[in-house]
């Protein structure tokens, strides 16, 4: 089947190619000009306009199938999304084309201690899978919020608080389960669709519509975890210090260290809100004795509040105390390969008392360890060749706002230049980005292989694109 991309005209008439879709699934497909249609268009980050030719909220795999094949019918093309954290990139594409699938009507999520997963619908966000293992005493790895999608989080990676021992979550899924191109739903494991689970495991929504995943369950009840705290104006010492331990730190320790410039907000508790900080948070898989062991020279620096204590492990999708519910915002980021005395001085440049920055955060991620290191069956994206991850955000109330907070976004990115490895990590790419850096060479080209065979008239638009391949080999949409 040919599929021409042309969204004016359905059948030789003058209505919009989505008009084909009115009707589907009992009124919940949005059109522009439709009641609901602003509201189901708005991402996560809301300070991203995204205005697709429709948005359609299926209930079920088979109502996802529907979508998918009445738009291809129509010469349109289908991008799935769950919360839409990360539209940006998406969004900058161009959707005139495009009808968003939102996920977010499929959010059950159900654990299986028996065989040891936890099975969620394609638009479950993290709160009830964690919720759903802790009722069996058991965690997941789940990111730094619990309003993130699982779907758009383990597809792109995955950091959480165990990852330093545990790695990606993308290389904790067992199986997933996807809408693909002609409509049908297929299921990929270990040995059903094989290079397709290899390729999702990593490569994001470019391969169809997320239904279903499973994902393993680990024996955690509880952590030593919390977070340490001091005034911005002591930044230097503190930095030095996480800086120098951060890349030795045993695997069952995963860190991240943030300066903050938060805004007197209601929202906010008291020892945060209008205040100037540095925080250091994570989480430690051992003993009290061995957190106290490990926290022991970050603690001689005097912080101000200091949270680590045993804690129950369903308790960390919100110790990293990040926005829920929505929140316009802009931001950078970049993979570092290593964070010596000079990158220290650059942050504390852009980021420290003294800087002139609109940004709220500028945050870097300790990686290493398991991240480090190749998974064993693991997907496209198993390991993370850095140090450091940084992610420098600020609030986007406007269109000046947005812009000023990227550009300070950029800018601290950009005083950190000489020691980027030259990588991106998708789920922190909230701009576009060459998706080539994502992958080494050898991966990149497995993956537009598999594109083109899943894909092969690209009715997926992913925010990270993964192009296929003309028969001579060179990359098309």
């Amino acid at each position: 089947m040919t599929i021409e991309l042309d969204a004016t005209s359905v059948s030789g008439t003058d209505l919009p190619a989505a008009d084909a879709l009115r009707g589907l699934l009992g009124g919940r497909v949005h059109l522009p000009g439709d009641p609901g249609y602003d509201a189901a268009r708005t991402p996560w980050n809301f300070a991203v306009d995204q205005r697709p030719a429709a948005v359609a909220l299926p209930r079920t795999a088979a109502e996802v199938g529907a979508v998918v094949r009445v738009a291809t019918e129509a010469g349109l093309r289908v991008a799935p999304q769950s919360t839409g954290h990360n539209a940006g990139p998406l969004a900058a594409q161009g959707l005139d084309d495009v009808v968003v699938v939102r996920m977010s009507e499929m959010g059950t999520a159900i654990a299986d201690p028996t065989r040891g997963i936890v099975r969620v619908e394609g638009g479950a966000i993290w709160e009830p899978a964690v919720d759903a293992a802790a009722a069996h005493g058991q965690a997941v790895l789940h990111g730094s919020s619990p309003d993130v999608g699982i779907a758009g989080y383990s597809l792109g990676g995955g950091i959480g608080w165990y990852a330093r021992k545990l790695g990606l979550a993308a290389n904790s899924l067992t199986a997933v389960e996807v809408v693909v191109a002609d409509g049908s739903l297929v299921r990929a494991d270990a040995t059903t669709n094989a290079e397709l689970f290899w390729a999702l495991r990593g490569g994001g929504g470019n391969f169809g519509v997320v239904t279903a995943l499973e994902f393993k369950m680990y024996d955690i009840q509880t952590a030593y975890a919390g977070f340490l705290m001091w005034d911005l104006a002591d930044i230097e010492p503190v930095l030095r210090e996480w800086a120098t331990w951060a890349p030795q730190a045993p695997d069952e320790v995963t860190t991240s260290f943030r300066a903050m410039r938060l805004p007197e907000m209601p929202d906010l508790p008291d020892f945060l809100s209008g205040r100037q900080l540095v925080v250091i948070d994570g989480a430690v898989l051992g003993s009290d004795e061995r957190g106290e062991e490990l926290l022991a020279g970050l603690r001689a620096l005097r912080p101000t509040m200091d949270t680590f204590e045993r804690v129950p492990a369903k308790s960390l999708v919100r110790l990293h105390m990040d926005p829920e519910g929505g929140a316009p915002f802009a931001s950078d980021s970049i993979m570092l390969g290593s964070f010596p005395d000079a990158a220290v001085d650059a942050f504390i440049a852009e980021a420290g008392p003294d800087a002139t920055t609109s940004l709220m955060m500028a945050e870097l991620r300790q990686l290493g360890g398991a991240l480090g290191r190749a998974h064993e069956g693991g997907g496209v994206l198993n390991r993370l060749d850095a140090q450091f991850l940084t992610f420098g955000g600020g609030l986007a109330l406007g269109p000046e706002m947005g812009a000023q907070a990227h550009a300070d976004a950029v800018r601290l990115s950009q005083a950190l230049a000489p020691f980027d490895n030259g990588r991106q990590y998708s789920n922190f790419a909230e701009n576009p980005v060459d998706t080539r850096s994502i992958y080494s060479a050898d991966t990149w080209r497995q993956l537009t292989g598999i594109r083109s065979a899943v894909d092969p008239h690209g009715v997926f638009a992913a925010n990270h694109r993964i192009p296929r391949l003309f028969e001579d080999g060179r990359p098309t949409a």
